[in-house]
């Protein structure tokens, strides 16, 4: 055997060497406390502890929901709320944790695939370089070139075995490539996650900070009598009625100007589920609740309940064209802190009784993306979010001091009003 082939079987080897054989993922580094998985998984196993305990301050809190409403009540579901906001905070901040250690994770997983990439590259170098320097020879030249028949046709082997391991690296360094994306938009992607649970957590604590605000102001104003409390119950409740009967007088004219063709064909899906794992806890139309409850006798939208908090997302794409606390005009009475996205399918989504608010009037929202918290401001028995979807094409348009699609109300400022729909047969 003469000394080029002596060099091709060692290209051969090496190459081989690195198709069949690659560097495997190296062992996550080690932490403080443990390597980067053995943390991982430490702190999903502190956020499922965590929901268990959220899950048992729920029940309280809807044993409290379901008895007489009074000063007692009215602190006890305070009280619950803040601590439920508080794990809820603890959470965050773990989820924080959680996510950097697995942007961590990933950045070591990334440098272990452009090492492998390196090593790729410089493989399918030396088979180019070894196949540069036979291309110039046939199969006549070789058998003359070589002592026996059996060397001339194992070299020709060996042509044949190089061009095909080059193409299989070839095949490799381009999946390390779509492997190397795929972990750059992971890491991408975690990296905004860590961004929105900031975010939120800031939220929520100032969400906390506003509790503890109301139960001093109900300590404050009642002197934490109960017939003082009754008395401001009472005549809540005669306002209430009153912009509910307002509300369902305007919508009820608004819902005959809607044309069903300006509108998308019903179909489950079209708008995003709002919150998750909220549930529906009132449905459109005259419900038994509304029936009993509303001066209209009707409800304008679906109400889905989950804990204060919670995220609430954009149901389509679209612009914000309304951000406002009704709670300024007429405290507990309407539909609080609350958000208007309109979408281009001729369809406009209301958000409301908000803890908070994170968009404002003309930005633009995307499908899914966090507008707000779940709260319990303006007329709600408990935290949920009150969602309408209106017909756009019934919105009336803006003007000085009134966000398009409000009309004045006698007594609770701008009133968000419109030709409504079932949200059901979109959602």
């Amino acid at each position: 055997m003469n000394y080029f082939q002596i060099k091709i079987g060692f290209v051969l080897f090496f190459i081989f060497a690195n198709l069949h054989f690659p560097v495997l993922f190296a062992q996550t580094k080690d932490t403080q406390g443990g390597t980067l998985k053995d943390l991982i998984d430490q702190k999903s196993v502190e956020l499922q502890k965590i929901q268990s305990q959220k899950e048992l301050v729920q029940k309280n809190l809807d044993e409290i929901a379901a008895s007489k409403n009074s000063i007692k009540t009215q602190l006890k579901s305070i009280d619950a709320t803040v601590g439920q906001l508080n794990l809820s905070v603890k959470a965050n901040t773990i989820t924080i944790e959680k996510l950097g250690l697995e942007i961590e994770d990933t950045k070591d997983q990334i440098a272990d695939l452009e090492d492998r990439i390196e090593t790729k590259q410089e493989g399918i170098k030396k088979l180019l370089f070894a196949l540069q320097q036979k291309e110039h020879e046939n199969a006549f030249t070789s058998l003359l070139r070589n002592e026996s028949l059996s060397e001339s046709v194992g070299e020709l082997q060996t042509i044949a075995t190089l061009n095909n391991t080059l193409k299989n690296t070839v095949n490799d360094l381009q999946s390390l490539h779509d492997e190397l994306e795929d972990k750059l938009n992971e890491t991408k992607t975690k990296k905004n996650s860590r961004e929105q649970e900031r975010l939120t957590l800031t939220v929520r604590q100032k969400i906390i900070q506003e509790q503890k605000q109301e139960k001093n102001q109900l300590l404050e104003s009642t002197k934490n009598k109960e017939k003082v409390f009754q008395e401001q119950l009472s005549a809540l409740e005669q306002l209430q009625t009153e912009i509910s009967a307002e509300i369902e007088k305007v919508e009820s004219e608004l819902r005959k100007n809607i044309n069903p063709n300006m509108l998308p064909m019903p179909r489950n899906g079209l708008l995003l589920w709002p919150v998750n794992g909220g549930r529906l806890s009132q449905g459109y139309g005259a419900t038994k609740f509304a029936l009993k409850t509303y001066k209209g006798k009707f409800h304008n939208g679906v109400d889905i309940a989950a804990p204060v908090g919670t995220e609430i997302f954009a149901a389509h794409d679209g612009t914000v064209i309304n951000v406002a606390n009704q709670d300024l005009y007429c405290k507990r009475a309407a539909y609080g802190k609350l958000v208007v996205i309109k979408h281009d399918n001729g369809l406009t989504t209301l958000y409301g009784h908000m803890a908070g608010q994170i968009v404002t009037i003309g930005q633009k929202v995307l499908k899914g993306q966090v507008i707000g918290y779940m709260g319990k401001t303006g007329w709600a028995t408990g935290p949920h979010l009150h969602f309408t979807v209106f017909a756009s094409q019934t919105l009336t348009p803006a003007r000085p001091g009134f966000p398009e699609g409000t009309q004045s109300s006698r007594v609770c400022g701008p009133m968000p009003v419109g030709g409504d729909l079932n949200p059901q047969q979109y959602l």
